[in-house]
C-alpha cells in the first residue's frame, strides 16, 4: 500500500529501533547543545539516585541488627538511624531532581515533533489533503505528540527499574548465594517475559480501538464541516447515527483493551507473590539455621518490596510504551509522507517587479493534467495571458477552470507541457515566492476561528492595524 493511500490510523509495523531512531535527533538535538547537557545531567542524577536507593535497605538491615543485640552502645544506633534517615531523604531528592530536570527535555520534544509534522502537512501537495480525511490526521499527530511525551516520561520511569533491578543481584549475589540469585533472576525473567508476551498480543487490540477512535473524530469533523449540506438535506438524524456507530465500535474496543489489562496486572501481581513466598521461606529457614541475621531478613524482604512496586508498574509502562509506539508510528509515518510538489534545488529568484505586484505574462503551453489517470481534466490547454489583460476562462463545471489556477499556484505538477509565469516555468521558482507574486479571490470564502482583522490581513501577515482599517 502507498503512503497516499495508508490510513492515518494505519500503524506502519516498523521494529522499534526504527522508530526510536527517528525520536533521537529531537532528543539529542546538534543545534541545542543546552538540551544535551541537560539529558546528561538527568542520567548522572539517575544512577546517583539508584545507588542512593539500594542503600537504603543496606542501612536499614545495620540499624536492626544493632538493635537485635542488647548490648550494643546507646548512640550506635541512634547514629545508624539518621544516617539511615539521612539515605532515605537522598534517594527521594535525587529522584524528585532527575524528574525536574528531564520535564523540560520532554516537553521539548513534544514541542519540536509536534512542529515537525505540522510543518511537514503544509509542504505536502493538495492531493494529499484532499484524499485524506483531516480530522484523522490531525488525530494521529495529536496522538504521535502525545506519545512523545509518554515514550520519554514511562522512558525515565523504566529506567531506574532496570538499573535498580540489576544493582540488586549483583548485591544479593554478593551478601547472600545463589539460591536468592536464581529465584530473583527468574522471578525477574518470568515477569518481563510474561509481560511482553501478553501486551504484544494486546497490541492488536490497541490499534483496533486508536482505527475507531480515528474514524469517529473523522466523521464528527467531516459532518461539522459540512454543516450547510447537512441542513439542506435534513439529514442531522442520520449523521447523529453514524458518529454513534462509530463510537459503538470505539466503545466495544475500548472495553476489550480494558479487560485484557485486567488480565495482564493479574497475571504480574500472581508471578511477584508466587516468588516472595519463595524467597522468604528461605530466607526464614537461613534464619533459623544461623546462615544469615536478622537485619539480612529484613534487608533482602526490604529489596523485594523495593523491587515489586517498580515491577508493578512495570506492566503498565510497559503497555504505555508500546502504545506510545503504535502513535509515534503513524506521526513519523505523516512526517516520511512523500512530497509531491517540491521545490528546485537551485531556484530562479522572483523578478523584483512581480515581488512588487507588477503585470507578468502567464502562459499555459500543451497543458495536459488530471487528479487521476484514468480522468484527465485539461487536453492540452495552451493560451497568453498577456499582462496587464483580462482573460476569462468558462467552461461547465468540471471543465477544469479551478484546476487552471490551482496549477497557476503550484498546488499540482503537470503531466506534460509548461506552465510560465514571466516566461520562466513554474517549477523553477520557490512556491512561497510564486504564491507570493499572485493575487486570488478563491471562489469560496474560507474563514479562520479569529479575528476579522486576523482574516483581513492574512494576505499579508505584516500589516499594521492601520493597513487593515
Amino acid at each position: 500500500m502507498s503512503p497516499r493511500n495508508r490510513s492515518p490510523s494505519g500503524p506502519l509495523k516498523q521494529p522499534a529501533s526504527v522508530t526510536l531512531s527517528r525520536l533521537l535527533p529531537y532528543l539529542w538535538p546538534r543545534e541545542n547543545s543546552g538540551l544535551r547537557w541537560r539529558v546528561i545531567l538527568v542520567l548522572l542524577v539517575l544512577v546517583g539516585g539508584e545507588l542512593a536507593t539500594l542503600a537504603v535497605p543496606m542501612a536499614y538491615s545495620r540499624v536492626v541488627d544493632r538493635l537485635s543485640h542488647p548490648g550494643s552502645l546507646a548512640m550506635a544506633p541512634v547514629a545508624l538511624i539518621l544516617g539511615y534517615g539521612l539515605i532515605r531523604l537522598v534517594s527521594a531528592a535525587l529522584t524528585n531532581l532527575r524528574d525536574s530536570l528531564f520535564a523540560p527535555v520532554r516537553f521539548r520534544v513534544a514541542r519540536q515533533a509536534a512542529f515537525r509534522s505540522f510543518q511537514h502537512m503544509h509542504k505536502l501537495s493538495l492531493r494529499f489533503h484532499l484524499d485524506r480525511r483531516t480530522g484523522g490526521v490531525t488525530r494521529a499527530i495529536e496522538r504521535g505528540t502525545e506519545g512523545v511525551e509518554t515514550l520519554l516520561r514511562m522512558g525515565m520511569s523504566i529506567s531506574p527499574t532496570i538499573l535498580q533491578a540489576l544493582l540488586v543481584v549483583v548485591v544479593i549475589w554478593r551478601v547472600f548465594d545463589w539460591r536468592y540469585v536464581s529465584l530473583m533472576v527468574l522471578m525477574i525473567a518470568a515477569y518481563i517475559g510474561f509481560t511482553v508476551m501478553f501486551t504484544s498480543w494486546r497490541l492488536g487490540i490497541r490499534r483496533r480501538m486508536n482505527e475507531t477512535n480515528t474514524e469517529a473524530s473523522g466523521k464528527a469533523l467531516d459532518s461539522l464541516l459540512n454543516y450547510e449540506t447537512v441542513k439542506y438535506f435534513g439529514n442531522e438524524a442520520h449523521e447523529a447515527t453514524r458518529y454513534d456507530n462509530a463510537q459503538a465500535r470505539y466503545e466495544q474496543a475500548a472495553r476489550k483493551t480494558q479487560y485484557s489489562l485486567g488480565l495482564l496486572n493479574f497475571g504480574q501481581a500472581a508471578i511477584i507473590a508466587v516468588a516472595l513466598t519463595l524467597i522468604m521461606l528461605l530466607a526464614g529457614r537461613d534464619v533459623e539455621a544461623g546462615r544469615i541475621s536478622v537485619g539480612q531478613f529484613v534487608m533482602i524482604n526490604t529489596y523485594l518490596l523495593q523491587l515489586y512496586g517498580p515491577l508493578n508498574f512495570l506492566g503498565s509502562v510497559y503497555s504505555a510504551i508500546r502504545t506510545a509506539m503504535v502513535d509515534l508510528e503513524q506521526m513519523f509515518g505523516l512526517i516520511e509522507e512523500n512530497v509531491e510538489v517540491a521545490d528546485p534545488e537551485n531556484p530562479l529568484p522572483i523578478a523584483t517587479r512581480l515581488a512588487e505586484s507588477a503585470p507578468a505574462e502567464v502562459e499555459f503551453r500543451e497543458v495536459r493534467f488530471g487528479y487521476g489517470p484514468e480522468r484527465e481534466i485539461l487536453h492540452g490547454v495552451s493560451f497568453v495571458a498577456a499582462p496587464g489583460k483580462k482573460v476569462a476562462i468558462v467552461g461547465s463545471t468540471g471543465a477544469g477552470k479551478s484546476t487552471i489556477s490551482r496549477l497557476l499556484f503550484r498546488f499540482y505538477d503537470v503531466w506534460s507541457g509548461a506552465v510560465l509565469v514571466d516566461g520562466h516555468n513554474v517549477r523553477d521558482y520557490r512556491q512561497k515566492d510564486l504564491r507570493a507574486a499572485i493575487g486570488v479571490v478563491p471562489q469560496d470564502t474560507v474563514l479562520f476561528n479569529e479575528t476579522i482583522g486576523y482574516n483581513i490581513a492574512y494576505g499579508r501577515l505584516g500589516a499594521s492595524p492601520a493597513d487593515v482599517e
